[in-house]
């Protein structure tokens, strides 16, 4: 048996379809935002168990925020920020939910439609939206702008939808058509006017992030009167990406240090300096200043440096990090992002 008991608070309501039965005896899967509160925990436990298939919810707390939201004993957990778990490995499965940041978005389906689903040989993913995620997108004006024309309702605050001007920047920079504008520089749009918008844009200079929704992914949380933030989003058109360095130790070693200090967001992280010319680390591709996200496919939110030591000591021979240079975990903090341990390398 795992167990995972989150630490993190909730405080919006759940998004929930309709659960009839269908033909074939299985209901719907329902959708749950969790949002993060540092006092507070979920109150439930995520179990592994001898003997029955999926990821169980458990131990939800009588009048916990997990109970009052809707989650219920036995659930099981198909997807978590827009990603299908029900295939993966358990500890995987914790790793994604711990490494959620300020906000996760469960899909559950109850057990006895999820074993009924399981007898019927039922995929399990073609239940779930294709695609819950808001994007984000940085992009570079040139010298006709950045690629994109704004309108909304006239005088309607915070309602913006994108037209995308074909192979422009911000198309280039994974803007769909016609998508709702959510968040700029990593501030919510939703008291802006029109013109205050505008203001915010030429005040941005060269470059602009935009936190953007499709016409379906925003009806998916607007229908349910829920906010999206950055912490949901697709990264994969960002230009930060995590890197992923594997190393076999040398005769002197690895060749870094590994170093605790304060992150631009104020907490500490754990850095990796004084990497030796020709040694296992600088071959890999470490900088000088890289902060260290992962130790070996798991994140170190939350570790100190001796237990982050420990990890990296685990295997005595070799060692797989993923880092992110200084620009990008600076990019990653500004924009409400949690922990980029999960972004794609």
């Amino acid at each position: 048996k795992f167990e995972f008991n989150p630490k993190d608070g909730i405080d919006n309501p759940a998004l929930s379809l309709a659960e009839d039965m269908d033909g074939e005896g299985t209901g719907e899967p329902r959708f749950y935002l969790l949002s993060k509160g540092s006092a507070e925990t979920f109150g439930f436990c995520l179990h592994e168990e001898l003997g029955c298939q999926g990821h169980v919810i458990r131990q939800v707390e009588l009048g916990g925020l997990a109970q009052r939201r809707g989650l219920q004993d036995g659930d099981r957990l198909l997807q978590v920020n827009g990603h299908f778990v029900d295939h993966m490995d358990h500890h995987r499965v914790v790793q994604k939910i711990k490494a959620s940041g300020n906000q996760v978005l469960l899909a559950v389906l109850d057990g006895d439609s999820y074993k009924a689903a399981k007898a019927l040989g039922r995929d399990l993913s073609q239940m779930l939206p294709t695609d819950v995620r808001p994007r984000l997108c940085h992009i570079t004006r040139d010298k006709s702008g950045f690629g994109f024309n704004v309108s909304g309702p006239e005088g309607v605050k915070g309602t913006f939808q994108l037209s995308v001007r074909q192979d422009g920047p911000a198309e280039r920079a994974g803007v769909p058509p016609g998508s709702w504008l959510l968040e700029l520089n990593g501030d919510s749009v939703r008291s802006y006017s029109h013109a205050q918008l505008t203001r915010k844009l030429k005040q941005s200079g060269s470059k602009v992030t935009l936190l953007v929704a499709s016409s379906a992914v925003e009806e998916f949380y607007r229908l349910r009167g829920l906010q999206v933030t950055a912490a949901l989003a697709d990264t994969s058109w960002l230009p930060f990406k995590v890197r992923e360095l594997h190393m076999l130790k040398g005769p002197a070693g690895y060749g870094f240090l590994l170093k605790e200090d304060d992150c631009s967001s104020g907490a500490r992280g754990q850095f990796l300096w004084d990497v030796d010319a020709g040694l296992p680390a600088e071959q890999a591709g470490m900088k000088e200043g890289d902060r260290l996200l992962a130790v070996n496919g798991e994140s170190i939110e939350g570790l100190d440096h001796q237990q982050t030591v420990l990890r990296i000591r685990a295997h005595d021979d070799q060692v797989t990090l993923l880092v992110i240079d200084p620009a990008g975990d600076e990019f990653y903090q500004s924009v409400g992002f949690g922990d980029p341990a999960w972004c794609p390398p």
